[in-house]
């Protein structure tokens, strides 16, 4: 008796330092994803290293292009390397290049130190995501991917408080961002333990083949990559496009300033609450079922923004809704992936959603940019923000309902 209730003990303790480690590293990405936008008045105010616009659309646009190289880069080596020792290995990458980055001398050293940082960040998330639901039973990956998530948004108000403090002395951000990643690192190294699953399918004979990304276009998987591909790509092109737009398209329809602020903060704080709510509603009535739910609700709440509105209660609630169920519609795509894949190929799958995605992260401030150029950003910004929507909506109606991952033969941990 005394050696099981050990053994429970101490697979209780590794679950505690998953999550723990898992969620921290989320919000590291969250804070980093957030912190270059939160410099760029100041950079461009202070003319640093005679940074121009151009110059900081370029910077910007390199990060994401790191981003998404990184996150499809990382699932094919997650799934034959480990996922622990791809994690660990991701964050000293990206907080190596990050506190290099207040010392670039030159605008072209900058934007080749914040690619470099993109290449570790984006392995982050799929590999956290990954390890997040190999340590929960079946039945709460989804409620795994969401909390998860949560971190990401905590890193970025956490950036956001950071900068109104710091201002002008901009560089403390990426010194405490990086200082901040090698210890992480670090207790990663220590009490990060390895997935059970990947152990389990590494010792298959099936797993100690290759798992190149072409296993993912064969036909028991295509169907499944199409439609995950697709609303990945819708979903980040959302999340990204309304996080980096939402004010102007405020001020532009006509709402103050302070208002038109403020409401990105009312939508990322729908967003974690939508986070958690999304992954409770999903494990229970089903990850299909609810993605296509939460996307359904997502049309018609972006539709609702684009009419203007008298009441700030009513702004502020239509704005909370919005981030409800845009920002968990996203993230729900990845627990499918983590519910629907065997261990074998998971990393892989998961890898190749979040980098196919990311494009959309390019895309969506890119379009949407485009329209506040030509002065029609609103109500066109969500005109097209709804359509998106209804393209991830049809995108998930063609995922196949039965999750190939839920009968595989992992003994799963007990929570």
């Amino acid at each position: 008796m005394p050696s099981a209730l050990s053994t429970q003990s101490g697979t209780a303790g590794r679950n505690v330092w998953t999550v723990v480690l898992c969620w921290i590293t989320v919000l590291l990405e969250g804070y980093d994803l957030v912190v270059l936008g939160a410099i760029i008045p100041t950079l461009l105010k202070t003319r640093h290293l005679g940074m121009t616009a151009g110059d900081a659309t370029t910077v910007a646009t390199l990060s994401l292009v790191g981003v998404a190289i990184g996150a499809v880069c990382v699932g094919p080596l997650a799934d034959r390397l480990g996922r622990r020792l791809l994690l660990i290995s991701s964050v000293v990458v990206f907080s190596l290049f990050t506190l290099l980055v207040p010392l670039a001398g030159s605008v072209t050293v900058f934007a080749a130190l914040r690619l470099l940082a993109g290449l570790g960040l984006g392995a982050c998330m799929p590999v956290s995501l990954t390890l997040m639901a190999e340590h929960m039973p079946a039945g709460r990956r989804a409620r795994a991917s969401t909390l998860t998530m949560t971190g990401y948004h905590t890193g970025a108000v956490i950036t956001s408080l950071l900068a109104l403090k710091v201002t002008d002395h901009w560089q403390v951000l990426f010194y405490v961002l990086g200082v901040a990643g090698f210890v992480v690192a670090a207790v990663q190294w220590f009490r990060l333990p390895e997935s059970e699953a990947f152990v389990a399918a590494k010792e298959s004979a099936a797993a100690r083949q290759r798992v190149p990304f072409t296993e993912l276009l064969k036909p028991a998987h295509l169907r499944a990559g199409i439609g995950i591909w697709v609303a990945s790509f819708m979903g980040l092109l959302l999340v990204y496009g309304l996080n980096t737009w939402l004010p102007k398209l405020m001020n532009d329809a006509g709402y103050p300033v302070p208002t038109a602020v403020t409401q990105l903060l009312v939508l990322n704080v729908g967003g974690v609450a939508g986070l958690v709510l999304g992954g409770f509603v999903a494990d229970r009535r089903g990850i299909k079922g609810t993605t296509m739910g939460w996307f359904g609700v997502s049309v018609v709440m972006l539709a609702c923004l684009s009419v203007r509105m008298d009441s700030d209660l009513l702004l502020d609630v239509v704005v909370f809704f919005t981030g409800v169920f845009v920002f968990s519609a996203q993230v729900l795509v990845y627990a499918y992936v983590t519910h629907y894949y065997p261990a074998a190929v998971r990393g892989t799958a998961l890898g190749s959603a979040s980098g196919i995605g990311r494009i959309g992260s390019i895309v969506g401030p890119s379009v949407t940019g485009a329209l506040v150029t030509a002065g029609i950003g609103h109500p066109w910004g969500f005109y097209f923000f709804a359509l998106v929507a209804v393209l991830a909506l049809l995108a998930v109606s063609t995922l196949p309902g039965r999750a190939r991952g839920a009968v595989e033969p992992v003994a799963e941990p007990a929570v």
